[in-house]
């Protein structure tokens, strides 16, 4: 598509009532991105000298949240002027005055349409040297959607909405997509002759194809095969359905390049995520934005990862990971929960019910079970106990835990920050450690144990453990 210009406009103004939500519509997430973000990536792919998307309801919420990800794209301001007709009027004043080339219309709700399918559909349009075209679907159900009426040669005459059809027009099965390739000088010449004489009182931009007719000029209309590309979202339950076959289509995606995906029912992954050949996913397991996994590990069953990184042959078994580093050959879970800043080294870790925030954690070191290590340092080689904690709040601030190498800690162990442990260093059980410990000692909290004989029969007198400790006495 090199060989003529194309700007490329996305139509994000709508408020998108149905979906009953203070967010914009184009901006509810499915896969990782806001429901433009799709489009606009879709849209990079192709290549176009001018990428716009057409900005009114909550136009300042709509440009923070895509002007970042998506540099070079132009925002264009819709005026008090509703309608799609409207949208690209503005755009095409945005657009240099010297544009002659093709304008691609697109929904910035519909995230199913891909690069190819555009990219041919753009090519149709050239090939067949016209001066619209409109890409269309058979459906079964075309309620809500725009009906395609054509002429006696089965050539495209016009575009009836919904809310304007008569009972023979409602009843065809061809739909209008909501995107389209125009000459960008057909645009020119014709927006500015379309009213608002409708249902909605809006200036359709599907009135230009029955303008285009009534002078003579002729329309193509491309059938697509897959009608699901053309599937926009206007409440909930359509952007659960579109949510459900883009994830279809990455799970797929990465099944062709190697990744083993046990249960795809159950199986979620970001667009943004990465994984490697030889990857295996278990059922129930999420993995979602940057998320990278690296060849050979094993994710799942029941596993949530959120922008974490994965190495070589790491195994994370019911857990949840959030911008976390899980080294090579390490294994994580079950039920652990990685937080913010954990770096797990290559062969740690951390075992059951365990929590992790801010700590770096050695290679070879190991958390297994029932313990918290928040703002922590940890070296290589380590034993934590069941249940070591970090104490590093003191209600105002927190403070961080340095643990040399070759540390190991006593079952129950408080460590008290700011506080470091030396190498090889140990605590016994119980410990509470507010002092630093010196490479290669001993920490002990130690307190006399007291008995009182006969506690029990004097003051839980007709209890089962009474009768128990006095026939035990009695016994001896």
């Amino acid at each position: 598509m090199t060989e003529k210009t194309l700007a490329i406009v996305v139509l994000a103004a709508g408020q998108g009532t149905r979906m009953k939500s203070r967010l914009p519509k184009v901006l509810h997430p499915v896969a990782g991105r806001p429901l433009v973000g799709h489009v606009l990536t879709t849209a990079a792919r192709l290549q176009a000298d001018h990428i716009e998307v057409v900005v009114r309801h909550e136009r300042d919420q709509v440009v923070a949240a895509l002007a970042a990800d998506h540099p070079g794209v132009v925002f264009v301001d819709q005026d008090d002027v509703p309608g799609t007709g409207r949208a690209v009027q503005v755009a095409l004043d945005a657009l240099p005055a010297d544009f002659d080339g093709d304008v691609l219309v697109l929904s910035g709700d519909c995230p199913l349409a891909d690069a190819e399918t555009l990219s041919a559909f753009v090519a149709e349009h050239r090939a067949a040297d016209v001066a619209a075209t409109l890409m269309t679907a058979v459906v079964a159900d075309p309620t809500g959607y725009g009906r395609i009426v054509r002429d006696a040669r089965g050539d495209v005459d016009r575009i009836v909405e919904q809310k304007d059809a008569d009972a023979d027009e409602a009843a065809i099965q061809e739909i209008n997509a909501g995107m389209y390739v125009f000459r960008a000088a057909v645009l020119r010449e014709y927006l500015p002759a379309v009213g608002v004489d409708n249902a909605q009182g809006e200036m359709y931009l599907t009135d230009v194809p029955g303008l285009l007719r009534r002078d003579g000029a002729r329309i193509a209309a491309s059938v697509v095969s897959d009608v699901t590309v053309t599937y926009g979202v206007n409440d909930r339950a359509q952007l659960a359905e579109v949510g459900r076959l883009l994830n279809q289509r990455i799970v797929r995606r990465w099944q062709l390049e190697g990744v083993t995906i046990q249960d795809p029912a159950t199986t979620w992954i970001d667009d943004d995520a990465t994984l490697a050949p030889d990857v295996t996913v278990l059922p129930n397991t999420h993995i979602l934005r940057a998320s990278t996994v690296a060849s050979g590990a094993t994710i799942g069953p029941d596993t949530t990862l959120v922008s974490t990184e994965v190495g070589e042959g790491a195994e994370v078994r019911r857990s949840e990971a959030t911008l976390a580093v899980i080294g090579a050959g390490a294994t994580v879970g079950p039920f652990s929960y990685l937080r913010a800043g954990t770096r797990l080294g290559d062969g740690g870790k951390i075992g059951a019910y365990v929590e992790t925030k801010n700590a770096e954690i050695g290679e070879g070191s190991k958390v297994p079970h029932l313990s918290y290590v928040g703002d922590a340092t940890v070296g290589r080689g380590v034993n934590l106990g069941a249940s070591t904690i970090t104490a590093n709040y003191d209600d105002v601030n927190k403070h961080r835990t340095e643990i040399g190498d070759e540390v190991h800690t006593g079952s129950h162990t408080v460590l008290v920050a700011p506080v470091r442990l030396g190498a090889g260093a140990k605590t016994g059980a119980g410990a509470v450690v507010r002092k630093d410990v010196p490479a290669g000692a001993l920490a002990m909290t130690v307190a006399p144990q007291r008995n009182i004989a006969g506690w029990v029969e004097k003051n839980r007198a007709g209890t089962p453990a009474a009768d128990a400790a006095a026939r035990s006495e009695s016994a001896e």
